[in-house]
This record gives structure tokens, C-alpha cells and sequence, in this order.
């Protein structure tokens, strides 16, 4: 059976990327003081916080419904069957918006739309997830039934370095903007499941940092079950931070020295809302069938 694979640019995946790896990513669209962009098309990282720092009126959309299908329509005609790993449905309607149209002809039982509550490089390692179980000879409906398992086998904590955008956002208020901005605190934030939670709040950078690492630590022996990290994959990523996220990343690799890890910029949808110059630090556990495809049936 032949299976393609779609994803959505909020993986972090770039269009040369998905032609690498072979799967098709829908560019998600902005608008900019009125006007529409689309991610990684028209629309670079650079340019991106270009705008930011110009106080540009930027705000997220979601594809429209002609434009995945007629990417499904073209995928159909020489696929057996499409796996459609949207970002999470709890910080964007574009997943409900697919599961609706998947659901209808010519598209159900042909179609698989995946809810696994992911989004950048967690989403990306979903992708990363679905190509393997197609390698092992996986069909649509089995794949979606995984990736959907094993949602919350992932977690992601953030810092920021500017209250600005989460007020912008509405996640604080002007007056918990105003008086964390004067106490220079910086909130440690949690993508756990459906949707961006505060976690807990720092001083400083490096505090955030240890509270990240500290959290980190306390998932993997907790909800991971993978207190040494020999069976997640870790990932350092940033909003327009790089020097500082390899810097992270050569902390994080010397704590864990069992486990991958990757650095990747977050993905501009996120960035809308926190601003840049943040850190993150992800874990994702390894699913079954590739930690037993690397070291054997356990």
C-alpha cells in the first residue's frame, strides 16, 4: 500500500525539508497589517521577526479547506491512502477542519487525519513517527490509531524573554505584564496535551533554565518512565535565540549524555504568541516499535 504523509509547517518541517523526507507540508498563512503571507513560501523566519520588532499587526489563520484538498486530491491520485498529522486541535481549529472534511467522500476511509496533540519539533517526531510504521508495512488507520495512543508521550516547557506577546495574546493581563516586566520575571510556560500553560516563574535566564531541566527530569522519571533518557528523544528549540539554544543544547546533551538532541526553531505559529528570544526544552518518548526496531523486542 502506498501511503503519503502530510503535515503543516507549524512541525517545523520546511518545504525543501518535506521534499527531502518525502511528505508534503501545508504552508500555514499569516496575516501582516492586513495582508496574507504563508509560511516558509512567502513568508521566511527572518522576516518574520523582521516584522515583529517593527510592532508589525501579525496574527496566525489556518489553511483553507480548497487548498488541503486539493493536496489530498493530488496525493490520491497515485496514493493509496494519506496520513494528515495536523498541528494540536486544542491551539488550532485547522485539525477539527480536516477531521470534518476526512470524514466525508471521496476522502473517508482514504484519509486519515491524526489528533495527537503535537505541535513543532514534537509534531516534526510525529512525522518522523509515521514514516517508520509506514517502513513496517503499517496502514493508514493503524498509524492514526499509534500516533493517537501515544499523544501525551510528550511534553514541552518554555521561557520567554518578553511578557509583551503573551499579554498581546490575552494569556496575562496588562497589569501582571506591567509588574512582571518590572520585577523582570520570567514565566517558565508548559505545552502538555491541548494547549499553553503558565508552569512557574524565574529571575533570571539561567533560572529559567535549571526550572526547565528540573521539570524536564521530573516528567521522564514520572510520566516518561526514562529517568536516564536512553528511551526519549530530547530537543532544544527557539524563537530567534540560536546562540543561546546551542548553548542549551550542549547543557542538556552533558545531563543526558544516552539520549539524541536536536535543535530546531519553533514554529512561527507559537512565536506569535511568546514573542522572540525565548528557549525550550522538549522530551518525546520513543515509541515501541522503534526502540524495538534499534535494540530488539523488549
Amino acid at each position: 500500500m502506498k501511503i503519503a504523509v502530510v503535515t503543516d509547517s507549524n512541525s517545523g518541517i520546511t518545504q525543501k525539508q518535506g521534499e527531502e523526507m518525502g511528505i508534503s507540508v501545508v504552508p500555514m498563512p499569516f496575516m501582516i497589517d492586513g495582508e496574507t503571507y504563508f509560511e516558509d513560501i512567502t513568508l521566511t523566519q527572518e522576516e518574520f521577526y523582521h516584522r515583529l520588532e517593527r510592532n508589525a499587526d501579525i496574527s496566525t489563520s489556518q489553511p483553507s479547506p480548497e487548498t488541503v484538498t486539493k493536496l489530498w486530491d493530488r496525493l490520491l491520485s497515485d496514493h493509496d491512502q494519506v496520513v494528515h498529522i495536523p498541528m494540536s486541535s486544542g491551539l488550532s481549529s485547522s485539525c477539527e477542519m480536516a477531521m470534518a472534511m476526512a470524514a466525508q467522500e471521496p476522502y473517508e476511509g482514504r484519509v486519515f487525519v491524526v489528533d495527537n496533540q503535537r505541535i513543532s519539533v514534537t509534531q516534526y517526531q510525529s512525522v518522523r513517527d509515521a514514516l517508520m510504521l509506514i517502513g513496517q508495512g503499517a496502514d493508514g488507520a493503524q498509524i492514526k490509531k499509534r500516533l493517537e495512543e501515544t499523544a501525551k508521550d510528550s511534553v514541552i516547557f518554555i521561557t520567554v524573554d518578553t511578557l509583551k506577546y503573551l499579554k498581546k495574546g490575552g494569556r496575562i493581563t496588562p497589569a501582571a505584564a506591567a509588574l512582571g516586566t518590572l520585577l523582570k520575571i520570567k514565566p517558565v510556560l508548559i505545552i502538555l496535551g491541548e494547549k499553553l500553560d503558565a508552569y512557574a516563574k524565574a529571575r533570571t535566564v539561567k533560572q529559567a533554565k535549571s526550572v526547565m531541566l528540573t521539570a524536564i527530569q521530573k516528567e521522564l522519571e514520572t510520566r516518561l518512565h526514562d529517568g536516564e533518557c536512553r528511551r526519549c528523544h530530547l530537543a532544544i528549540a527557539h524563537t530567534n535565540n540560536e546562540e543561546a539554544a546551542l548553548e542549551f543544547k550542549k547543557e542538556v546533551e552533558e545531563r543526558y549524555p544516552y539520549a539524541d538532541v536536536i535543535m530546531a526553531p519553533l514554529s512561527l505559529s507559537i512565536a506569535c504568541h511568546i514573542g522572540p528570544g525565548s528557549l525550550a526544552v522538549t522530551a518525546t518518548r520513543k515509541m515501541d516499535e522503534e526502540y524495538e526496531e534499534d535494540h530488539g523486542a523488549v
